[in-house]
């Protein structure tokens, strides 16, 4: 079933990419590359040409820093809707065609109803300023949704680092003339490091960089004091020298940045560890079309699992999690949210009443649900480890008005939001550029679900993925997401 879906979707491909075909340079056959060289040291590839692109100049933060101390003791769902319903969603929105498909008109399969996903009422939380979401009235509580049966076998994946093999990145976007119209130029990048008195890390450290024509990027230093500074993405004049300014806990540290320095700019800072245990918000962005229906039950069967091997590893921390699900216009809903808890139990019981349908051409409503999730949730603030895990196996709409993905990915960065973007069977070149810029850009990892048969995602567990990566290792996608989780926790300074 899931391989019959994605054949579906790829051969819509071609009518709704030439639909937007004002925002892309070129399309490009599909073929399976192989990268030469992944797993390189880091290198700024300085020979290489990145494709050119319209460069804006970024001059205004365009977020708010995160502030909540605390996670809700109950998921807090909100409806999202189309900011701009067409006439012909708004007249018939349960009997959306597959448009580029030809087929006849589809209703999706139901959705559970908001009550039925809650296991205690719903309340309506904060909204940020950039985001369009109605809250949803309070509901009675009802009797849990019994979970589903679990998949047979498991899903496995692989996973590159972009910011590892910098050089490798840019000969992908060389190889894929698309990304020229796609996104932010990201083929110039500098490294900072914030370290305190004793050398060692400071994490989350607010971070800004400013030119003297008033171009300015913001950021977030990780859980190992580093950030990964994307010149071109912010400034279009390609300025030589740039003040950097790091602030936590009421210190302050400035120095100079030259643009092409082959050193990482080190900055000290004088503040204490964080005191107590890691703090985790992890935050999943779901594609929850009809396509998606493998690796949302998967996901539903292994939370647990997740959940279970982070809270025993040996930062012990305290988790909030948070829910992001999208489909597109026309479908049952646009996009919903339950927003950051600790209740592990009370999640596990929305995250089982989610359930994939809709859909219909290639692209999805990716562009919103990634704001929704990146500008309107509740995510902790001072001393907080951020992480957004984004499951996708289509492109977002770019012809959709804006927010697009370029300009949330800038602001996930000065939240200090980092991605590990994953990529679903089906997912085109187009697709795979949007998440490996992000993840790349915020520091994440790319991953990407893998097979037996590359070419048949129902093959079963393997090895093999068609996407443009090579020299990578595999896991099952559970043990890969908090093997990940688990590195970057370990890059906490220790009190």
């Amino acid at each position: 079933m899931k391989h019959a879906r994605a054949s579906t979707r790829s051969s819509a491909r071609t009518a709704v990419l030439a639909a937007v075909a004002t925002l892309l340079v070129g399309l490009p056959v599909l073929a399976t590359a192989r990268l030469a060289g992944a797993g390189a040291p880091v290198s700024d590839g300085g020979d290489l040409q990145a494709p050119v692109r319209p460069r804006p100049r970024q001059t205004a933060p365009g977020f708010q820093a995160p502030i909540a101390t605390v996670c809700s003791d109950a998921p807090r769902m909100r409806e999202v809707p189309d900011p701009q319903p067409s006439a012909q969603d708004i007249a018939a929105p349960d009997t959306r065609t597959r448009r580029a498909a030809g087929g006849p008109p589809m209703a999706p399969p139901p959705m559970p109803s908001p009550a039925a996903l809650a296991a205690k009422a719903v309340v309506p939380s904060r909204v940020a300023h950039l985001d369009h979401a109605a809250p949803v009235a309070p509901v009675a509580p009802v009797a849990p949704v019994p979970p589903p049966q679990r998949t047979q076998g498991p899903v496995t994946a692989g996973v590159v680092d972009d910011n590892a093999d910098f050089a490798g990145f840019r000969q992908f976007l060389q190889r894929h003339p698309e990304a020229a119209g796609l996104g932010r130029d990201l083929s110039v990048r500098q490294r900072l490091r914030v370290v305190d008195a004793q050398g060692r890390p400071v994490p989350d450290a607010e971070v800004t960089v400013s030119a003297a024509n008033g171009a300015r990027l913001w950021a977030r230093t990780d859980a190992g004091g580093q950030a990964w500074l994307h010149l071109n993405a912010f400034d279009d004049q390609d300025s030589a020298q740039y003040r950097v300014v790091v602030r936590r806990d009421g210190r302050q540290a400035q120095a100079q940045l030259r643009r092409g320095q082959k050193a990482a700019l080190e900055m000290r800072l004088p503040v204490a560890p964080p005191a107590g245990a890691a703090r985790l918000d992890l935050v999943f962005l779901v594609d929850a079309t009809g396509s998606m229906g493998d690796e949302i039950d998967k996901l539903r069967a292994s939370l647990q699992d997740i959940v279970r091997g982070i809270g025993q590893l040996p930062a012990r921390p305290d988790v909030c999690l948070g829910l992001v699900a999208y489909r597109d216009r026309g479908d049952d809903f646009f996009v919903r949210s339950w927003d950051l808890t600790g209740n592990t139990a009370a999640f596990q019981q929305v995250l089982d009443g989610v359930r994939a349908g809709g859909g219909g051409d290639m692209p999805e409503a990716m562009n919103e649900a990634f704001a929704h999730a990146v500008q309107a949730l509740a995510w902790r603030g001072p001393a907080t480890t951020r992480l957004l895990v984004s499951l996708a196996d289509a492109p977002p709409h770019m012809d959709y008005p804006r927010p697009h993905y370029d300009q949330t990915m800038l602001a996930a960065l000065g939240k200090g939001i980092k991605v590990f973007s994953v990529a679903a069977s089906g997912q085109d070149t187009t697709g795979e550029i949007v998440q490996r810029q992000i993840a790349q850009y915020t520091g994440g990892r790319f991953i990407f679900l893998t097979y037996k048969d590359a070419a048949d995602p129902g093959s079963g567990p393997g090895r093999e993925t068609v996407h443009d990566v090579a020299n990578y290792s595999v896991d099952t996608l559970d043990e890969l997401v908090v093997r990940l989780v688990r590195e970057e926790l370990a890059q906490l300074p220790q009190g």
